[in-house]
């Protein structure tokens, strides 16, 4: 039995949370309080030095770093595929992947925010305008990639859900936290209702995994 070791409005342990649904694969989660630093704690560390989630234990090993861990499911589980075997389409799919989890979602996540709080003395106000900032330039340009992509959707990955699309929606979801626009990607909120009407992505949903639910 694989344990996922996360937080759920993580958007990294969301995003793998959706992956192995997509595969049905059997899991069973570890909650991580980040708002208690328990990603701190010796144990969490021993598992990942980073400090950070996700981790996901399988096979006596642990894997850390979301886009890592989705590469492991792919070549373990390989169907469905989340990252296509032809190379361009490769290519895109990770393109569209890395601006999410490369460009955007490590400039807004949790210790950053609090560097910029407790390190740098910028207020709620400035949060919340780097937060926006940052979001409004990657979404601007996973919507054009999705436009020049020409794969007709509804996914980012066209008829059938891809990497970009596990990495899209917890985004998306953190982008509504923070009260960002959204109106000008409509080919990112079609993927968005696209997913959020499959049963891999609403079973993975924070609220779906809330410590409360």
């Amino acid at each position: 039995m694989l344990v996922l070791h996360d937080y759920f409005r993580s958007s990294a342990g969301y995003r793998v949370r959706i992956a192995l649904n997509l595969k049905g694969v059997d899991y069973v989660r570890h909650e991580v309080p980040l708002l208690e630093n328990a990603q701190r704690s010796p144990d969490h560390l021993a598992r990942n030095p980073q400090g950070l989630v996700p981790a996901l234990e399988a096979d006596g090993r642990v894997f850390t770093q979301s886009l890592a861990i989705l590469d492991w499911l792919d070549a373990r589980y390989p169907e469905p595929r989340l990252v296509p075997t032809d190379p361009d389409a490769r290519a895109d799919a990770l393109a569209r992947a890395m601006v999410i989890g490369m460009d955007v979602h490590p400039i807004n996540n949790l210790r950053v925010m609090r560097h910029l709080e407790h390190g740098i003395g910028a207020d709620a106000a400035a949060r919340s305008a780097w937060t926006a900032h940052w979001m409004t330039e990657g979404f601007s340009a996973l919507e054009t990639m999705a436009r020049n992509s020409g794969g007709g959707g509804p996914f980012l990955g066209g008829a059938a859900p891809d990497i970009s699309d596990c990495f899209l929606v917890p985004q998306l979801f953190n982008a509504r936290r923070f009260a960002v626009p959204l109106d000008a990607y409509p080919l990112l909120l079609r993927a968005e209702a696209a997913a959020l009407d499959h049963p891999a992505f609403v079973a993975a949903h924070p609220d779906a995994v809330a410590p409360h639910a």
